[in-house]
C-alpha cells in the first residue's frame, strides 16, 4: 500500500489549490477492494481569499477522473468552508474521509482538524447510515442476478453506524468491524467478491437469510442511536470557524507564506 500511495502523489501534486489533506476512501478503505478497483481519493483544498470574496469565485468542489501510471483514480476535494460545513451536518462520508488511515497527503492542520471534528459526531449521524443502508439494499434487491458487492456495502454501512453510535469512533473497514461483531458470513462474502465476477453472485437460497440480517442490523442501528451517549448537536462550530479563518488568512495568496 505504501508503494501505491507513493504512485498517487503526482496526481495530488497536480491539484490546482493547496491541500489540507487527501486520503483513500471507497473499497480500499472498506477492506474489500479487488485488484482492478479504482482509487477513490478524497480531501479538502484551500481557496485563496481573492477566489472567495471576489465576483469570480474559485471551485468549491473539484472532481477529476483519470488513469495515471496504470492506476484508475477518482479524485474529489472540497474547499475548507464546504468541508467544515459538511462536518457540522450528519454526513458520514466526510467523517470517514477525514479519519481514513490511508493517508496520501497530510499537514499539521489535518491532525488538528481530526481532533476538532470529534465534536461534530452526534447520534443523528445514524440517519446517514440508515439512509445509505436503505439505498444499498434497494440496489441489491432490484438486481438480477444479485451480486455480493452491494450486499457488502449494506453490511459495511450498518456496522459502521452501529459502531459509531456505541463508541463515538469512525471505523469504515469491514474486516476490522467484524472483529467486533463476529458475523461468520462477512469473511465468506468478501472472499466470494475477491474470487471474481463469476463467483460474486448470491444464491437465491441465501437471499432470505440476508434479508433477515439486513432487517436485524437496521433495527439494531435504530435502537443504539436512541440509547447512544453521543450528543444531539455538534459542539465544534466555533473551533471550526476559528480554524477556517486562520487557514484562509494564512493561505491568502494561494501559497504557504506565513503559514503556521
Amino acid at each position: 500500500m505504501i508503494e501505491i500511495q507513493t504512485r498517487l502523489l503526482p496526481a495530488i501534486a497536480a491539484q490546482p489549490y493547496p491541500l489540507l489533506f487527501v486520503t483513500i476512501s471507497g473499497a480500499h478503505l472498506y477492506g474489500f477492494h479487488s485488484p482492478d478497483s479504482d482509487y477513490d481519493l478524497r480531501g479538502s483544498h484551500i481557496l485563496p481569499i481573492q477566489e472567495v470574496v471576489g465576483l469570480e469565485t474559485g471551485r468549491e468542489t473539484i472532481e477529476l477522473s483519470e488513469i495515471k501510471d496504470g492506476l484508475e483514480l477518482d479524485i474529489v476535494t472540497h474547499d475548507i468552508k464546504k468541508f467544515f460545513s459538511l462536518l457540522l451536518k450528519k454526513n458520514g462520508y466526510v467523517l470517514e474521509q477525514l479519519y481514513s488511515p490511508l493517508i496520501v497527503h497530510t499537514t499539521p492542520d489535518h491532525e488538528e482538524l481530526r481532533a476538532i471534528a470529534k465534536g461534530c459526531i452526534t447520534r443523528h449521524h445514524s440517519h446517514h447510515y440508515l439512509g445509505f443502508a436503505r439505498t444499498q439494499w434497494r440496489l441489491f434487491e432490484k438486481e438480477c442476478p444479485r451480486r455480493v458487492k452491494p450486499l457488502l456495502y449494506v453490511y459495511r454501512v450498518l456496522l459502521t453506524g452501529i459502531y459509531l453510535m456505541k463508541t463515538g469512533e469512525v471505523e469504515a473497514n469491514l474486516l476490522r468491524l467484524n472483529q467486533e461483531f463476529r458475523l461468520s458470513y462477512i469473511s465468506d462474502l468478501i472472499a466470494q467478491k475477491l474470487a471474481g465476477v463469476e463467483q460474486s453472485k448470491i444464491k437465491d437460497t441465501d437471499i432470505e437469510f440476508h434479508r433477515e440480517e439486513y432487517k436485524r442490523l437496521y433495527e439494531e442501528l435504530e435502537q443504539v442511536s436512541q440509547s447512544s451517549l453521543l450528543p444531539a448537536a455538534p459542539s465544534a462550530k466555533d473551533a471550526l470557524n476559528d480554524m477556517l479563518v486562520r487557514l484562509r488568512l494564512d493561505w491568502k495568496d494561494g501559497t504557504d507564506d506565513g503559514f503556521v
